[in-house]
């Protein structure tokens, strides 16, 4: 795996890998020093044609941990708001000899563009581009999932699928990246998915996809899930009137309190509510429902930067990666021995 683009071509085993190597980061950022010296020496660069705070932080955050050098590119106030190509702007991180590039972009397949061109030689990360795939996040995701999944059946989440979940995605599926990753890498683990939204909010061509189509969120609840989660509503996307009010869409496809209630009474108590954030409240989940028990928010963005972590990881220590000098649990123990 040389580059981390999209989820539709990743490998099983490649998905495991990550999601295992996940496993060693996360227990890195429960330790007093949350560091390792896994990547020193290496550079990566965080560069983001659109606004994003929790992404970005999480990824520099995975990189500061792994002890690499991050640069933080915004197009805002760059040479890019006054013209620069993405062209231009690769040869330079390219004569600043960047290891890794981070890339959120608001044009489709900018990402795989940078990683195919070859206008640049470092390693290119997807994080989000256009309405097209966010990998890392449907990873967090997948992370999260799978530890319940596996909480569940008393089995160790490492090595594990997701063979026999059930999924519902809800919501505006049209312009949500995070819903097409999801799709294929739940696919890929064994998990099936159920996308739940108006007719206006489905993309064309969406019944040649791995899942089942439903317009009613109810009905799909009843039919039990093991997993809801909700996509946000992408107002700055939208250029016409896919729903008639924000009052009819929450009250016909938001999680709202009732919803919350009625898992209970439908006996899906192992049920859990996601959201990859950020969430509009009051419109596609309620405050209810996104502080419960039963939500996972927070939990998805304490395992984004695991999940950051290992894919940096994974892609920048290359062949050497099985090798016990440069293990993640090997850098681990290195760790706690310096700060003995």
């Amino acid at each position: 795996m040389r580059h981390l683009l999209s989820t539709h071509d990743l490998a099983l085993s490649d998905a495991l890998a990550i999601l295992d190597t996940a496993e060693e980061m996360a227990a890195v950022t429960d330790r007093e020093v949350k560091k390792l010296p896994a990547l020193r020496g290496r550079t990566v660069v965080n560069l983001f044609f659109e606004d994003s705070t929790r992404t970005r932080i999480s990824f520099e955050a995975a990189a500061k941990r792994l002890s690499a050098d991050v640069i933080n590119f915004a197009a805002k106030g760059s040479s890019v708001s006054k013209g620069e190509s993405l062209k231009d702007t690769a040869q330079t991180l390219e004569a600043m000899s960047a290891d890794a590039v981070v890339v959120r972009h608001g044009a489709s397949g900018a990402p795989q563009q940078l990683a195919n061109s070859g206008w640049i030689d470092a390693v290119v990360i997807n994080a989000g581009d256009g309405t097209h795939e966010h990998p890392t996040q449907a990873l967090l995701d997948a992370f999260t999932m799978r530890r319940h999944w596996a909480k569940l059946h008393g089995v160790p989440s490492t090595g594990s699928d997701l063979r026999g979940m059930r999924v519902a995605i809800v919501g505006d599926v049209l312009h949500s990246r995070v819903a097409r990753s999801n799709v294929w890498l739940l696919k890929t683990l064994g998990a099936s998915v159920t996308l739940v939204a108006p007719p206006t909010l489905l993309p064309l061509g969406v019944r040649s996809w791995p899942v089942e189509v439903s317009y009613d969120l109810d009905r799909t609840l009843a039919a039990g899930v093991d997993a809801v989660m909700m996509l946000r509503v992408q107002g700055e996307r939208m250029n016409a009137a896919f729903f008639p009010s924000e009052r009819e869409y929450s009250r016909r496809w938001g999680f709202d309190d009732g919803r919350l209630a009625s898992l209970d009474t439908l006996g899906l108590k192992d049920t859990i509510v996601m959201h990859p954030g950020p969430m509009n409240r009051g419109l596609e989940i309620s405050s209810a429902a996104a502080d419960s028990p039963r939500s996972t928010v927070l939990e998805q963005v304490r395992n984004g930067v695991a999940v950051r972590m290992a894919a940096l990881y994974l892609l920048l220590s290359g062949g050497s990666r099985h090798s016990s000098e440069n293990h993640p649990a090997a850098s681990t123990e290195q760790s706690k021995g310096s700060t003995a």
